[in-house]
């Protein structure tokens, strides 16, 4: 698959997207400064979310449309005010994505409704993200899919059907390129609760690659992603979560973003393949082996016992399986101590059965 250019998948190191989601704090300085970070922390690129708090939900106080969960960061909030304090102005995206592009990132968004797939499409974003909460919305999938461009879905909640109905939707709709997302959709998620192992399964699954969309602090769960077999990795990002945000709490700093850069990549080149004996690169540490070795002077003629021989560093002896069928073999030339041992050097002592 193919975001603007750049090839996401299996063969390139991990596509990371710094999720600036409602960390701008409705501040359009701070949101170009969020490109800017994320660009000099090394992500691929920034994705935006694109709604109103009127194409989300409704105005109104009623059972259901105020967020009552327990330990929810956003616990007795109202949606559709919540929804107003987050969303990114439609006339920021413009300028949020000429920024981007002068900095060398993608910039695509996040769309939640017809209207926003609509908008997106005049500004030619290079591909699009479904949320979690959106991968059943079947009709959005249709209109996004229809657009040709990759299409990027997160999955959190959805059941293997619902995740095999989306996928089929997408591609009868025309989607060609398409990374599903592993996803917990808990704000912040826990390690516990990520089930990464969910990756090759879904892969197998659907016949797509498969990302992570990752709400745990730190990088080790993206990392572990990486491991098996993560062609993709999302996160929130914010300039600093002690300047607060509706997604701060859940979002990385751009030392974070960076390491999560580095690392997620070093976890890719670290996967190889399977093989066994030494590398090319360790060709040079086989000398630091230990092999057998003459640890005394001896004459011609003298008969080797256990004294004169060691198992030490460096390798350029016997192996040390050979050391006990030595005792007993004659040096053929005077040898010093450090001299390693070779068949060449010895005389082997008679075999007794060999005699009758």
């Amino acid at each position: 698959m193919l975001i603007g250019g750049r090839a996401v998948g299996p063969d390139h190191r991990p596509y990371v997207i710094a999720e600036m989601s409602g960390n701008h704090n409705r501040s359009l300085e701070r949101a170009l400064a969020i490109v800017d970070a994320a660009a000099d922390a090394g992500a691929d690129a920034i994705k935006l979310q694109t709604y109103t708090a009127d194409t989300m939900t409704l105005d109104v106080d009623m059972p259901g449309f105020v967020i009552e969960q327990p330990g929810s960061l956003w616990a007795g909030r109202r949606l559709h005010d919540l929804y107003d304090e987050a969303h990114t102005p439609w006339d920021w995206h413009a300028p949020l994505m000429a920024r981007a592009r002068e900095r060398g990132l993608h910039c695509f968004s996040t769309p939640f409704d017809d209207t926003a797939v609509d908008f997106l499409e005049s500004l030619d974003v290079p591909a699009y993200k479904i949320a979690s909460f959106e991968c059943t919305d079947l009709p959005l999938i249709r209109k996004v899919a229809a657009t040709g461009k990759p299409m990027i879905v997160s999955t959190g909640m959805a059941t293997l059907a619902e995740i095999d109905e989306t996928v089929r939707t997408a591609r009868a709709a025309g989607c060609r390129d398409l990374v599903l997302l592993k996803c917990t959709s808990t704000y912040p998620a826990t390690p516990e609760n990520s089930n990464l192992r969910s990756i090759p399964v879904m892969r197998e699954a659907f016949g797509c690659d498969v990302g992570l969309s990752d709400h745990t602090m730190g990088c080790g769960a993206a990392v572990a992603a990486v491991a098996l077999g993560a062609v993709l990795v999302e996160k929130h990002f914010t300039l600093s979560r002690a300047e607060g945000g509706v997604d701060s709490a859940f979002s990385l700093e751009p030392a974070e973003l960076a390491q999560l850069r580095t690392e997620t990549e070093r976890a890719w080149q670290a996967m190889g393949s399977a093989r066994f004996g030494a590398s090319v690169a360790e060709q040079g540490s086989l000398q630091f082996r230990r092999s057998v070795y003459i640890v005394q002077d001896m004459k011609a003629g003298e008969v080797l016992t256990r004294a004169h021989l060691r198992a030490i560093r460096p390798g350029f002896g016997l192996p040390p399986r050979e050391l006990e069928a030595l005792v007993g073999c004659t040096v053929l030339r005077d040898v010093k101590r450090g001299t390693p041992t070779s068949w060449a050097l010895l005389q082997r002592q008679a075999d007794p059965a060999a005699t009758h």
